[in-house]
Order: C-alpha cells, then sequence, then structure tokens
C-alpha cells in the first residue's frame, strides 16, 4: 500500500521561518544596504559601493581591536575550558550533593551581563571592594581602572568566574552520558585515573567540548556589557574590543556606512574562525 506523504507539518514551521527572516535576515540586509551608501540623514544618501569597506579595513582601530579580541578569546578558551572539564570531573554523579553543586555552578549564569561588571566594578575598588581592599592590605598596589595588566586580568577573572559553569555543565552532562560499561571495563583492566580520561571521557566529550568551545569562543569574541560597565575600556584603549569600536563608530560618532561595513567583517571574522574551529574538531573526531 502506497502512503500519499503529507507535507501539512511544514505548515507548523512556516512561522518559525517567517520570524527568523525578519528578526535576521531583514536587519542584516538592511546592514548591507547601509554599508554601500553614505548617509547624511534619511532623505539624503549616496552609493558609495565598498568605500566603507576599504576604509575599515585599513583604519587602525580596527586591528588594534582585532589583536586584543583575538587574545582575549583564546585566553578565554585556554583557561575556561580546561578548568570547567576540572570542575565536572570533581562534581558528585549522584545524589543530594550532585543536585547541590549543579544550581551552585548554574548561579553566575543567571547573573545578567551589566550586573556582573557592576559587582566587579565594587568588588575592585579599593576603598569598599572586598578583593581591592584585600589587596592593598597585602601591600599589592592593584588599580584596575589605571593600571593595564590589572584591568586585563580583572576583566579575564571576571569572565572566568561568569562563565566556567557553562563550560563545566556541558562537560557534566557529556560525563553522565557515557555508558557505565566503560568504567567496568577499565576497572578490570586496572586502568588509572589519567588512563581513564585519556582514552574515555576525553574522546567521548569531544562532541561537548565542540559546543563549548563554539559558545565560549563567539560569545568572547562579542563581549560588551562586561568590560564597559568595569573598565569603560580603559585605561586608554587596554580592554576596548571590537564591540566597543564599534559601538563608538555607530552610536558614538554616528558614521553609519563605516559602522555597518565594520559590523559586517566583525560577522564574517567570527563566522569563519567559528568554521574553522568546527572543521579542525570534526576531522580530528573522525580521525
Amino acid at each position: 500500500m502506497n502512503r500519499v506523504p503529507n507535507n501539512k507539518a511544514w505548515w507548523l514551521v512556516l512561522p518559525v521561518f517567517l520570524l527568523v527572516a525578519f528578526s535576521a535576515v531583514v536587519p542584516m540586509m538592511t546592514v548591507v544596504n547601509y554599508s554601500l551608501q553614505d548617509i547624511f540623514d534619511p532623505s539624503s544618501r549616496y552609493f558609495v559601493g565598498a568605500d566603507w569597506y576599504r576604509q575599515v579595513l585599513r583604519d587602525p582601530r580596527l586591528h588594534d581591536s582585532l589583536l586584543r579580541q583575538f587574545v582575549y578569546s583564546g585566553c578565554v578558551l585556554l583557561i575556561e575550558i580546561p578548568l570547567g572539564i576540572a570542575i565536572a570531573l570533581t562534581m558528585p554523579a549522584k545524589g543530594r550533593w550532585s543536585s547541590l553543586c549543579l544550581i551552585i555552578m548554574a548561579m553566575p549564569l543567571l547573573i545578567p551581563w551589566n550586573v556582573v561588571g557592576t559587582i566587579w566594578q565594587i568588588f575592585g575598588r579599593a576603598d569598599i571592594g572586598l578583593l581591592g581592599a584585600t589587596l592593598s592590605a597585602l601591600g599589592i598596589n592593584y588599580n584596575y581602572a589605571g593600571n593595564t595588566l590589572d584591568a586585563w586580568v580583572t576583566v579575564l577573572v571576571m569572565d572566568v568566574w561568569h562563565w566556567t559553569s557553562l563550560v563545566a555543565l556541558l562537560c557534566y552532562s557529556g560525563l553522565r552520558a557515557i555508558p557505565d560499561v566503560y568504567y567496568q571495563a577499565a576497572r578490570i583492566d586496572r586502568a588509572s585515573a589519567w588512563a581513564v580520561f585519556r582514552h574515555i571521557q576525553l574522546p567521548k566529550l569531544k562532541s561537548v567540548l565542540l559546543i563549548a568551545v563554539m559558545l565560549r569562543f563567539m560569545d568572547s569574541f562579542m563581549i560588551y556589557t562586561e568590560p564597559f560597565v568595569l573598565t569603560g575600556g580603559g585605561p586608554g584603549n587596554a580592554t576596548t574590543f571590537l564591540s566597543q569600536t564599534l559601538t563608538q563608530m555607530a552610536v558614538g560618532q554616528f558614521d553609519l556606512g563605516p559602522a555597518a561595513a565594520f559590523s559586517l567583517v566583525y560577522f564574517l571574522i567570527i563566522l569563519l574562525v567559528s568554521w574553522l574551529f568546527y572543521t579542525a574538531m570534526t576531522h580530528a573526531d573522525k580521525d
């Protein structure tokens, strides 16, 4: 008996496609349109072609911000991925303690980004903040508002405190999904804890780690609120990342054409690096 395919379910998916088109595709095309025009006011626009792209790619602010952004995202991945794996390995697998650990790990993720920046802004002050006052009492000259190294370390520690929980929870879910038969075979072979991690846990976590690396890279590469609230991009331009440079160009200077071109270049950089991460990790998984 031949069954007639029923495609009515696609009508249920249609609202999602329309919503995505409205919320993503239409704004994207608007930005592309702005990047090709010189806009003086809503009624005065002139087609300039690729001039804004050439100007943006030669802008030293873009080069400096891009270098800072790559260094920052690289530091975030190098710290948070191993730390998240280590935390997940130490979390209990069952019982009340496991539920308590999951709740504690999820708490930083519930705090809004601007609140995180405000918390660390107060926490790091030498007059009223616990961290700043403690370091001052120990004789350490700590000033995240005036010292470049202190500002970078504070922003990095703030990000690690806020987002390592995401990596830990992803790795924890991946570890709990490993069948117990692998551990039973390891106990029979008297494998060490390092051997179990190297040959069982880490290979089984590859797909989870791919998600964690992708999420943390994209989020760290687009970071804006936390360093803006904490340091305002300072001291000088030490913690001014790509998103802040773009905001200054679009909102502060109202250069809509260059800002639109800048945002598209920004988007393509994130897309390219994410694709490279995905390709490298999927090929390593096949090998």
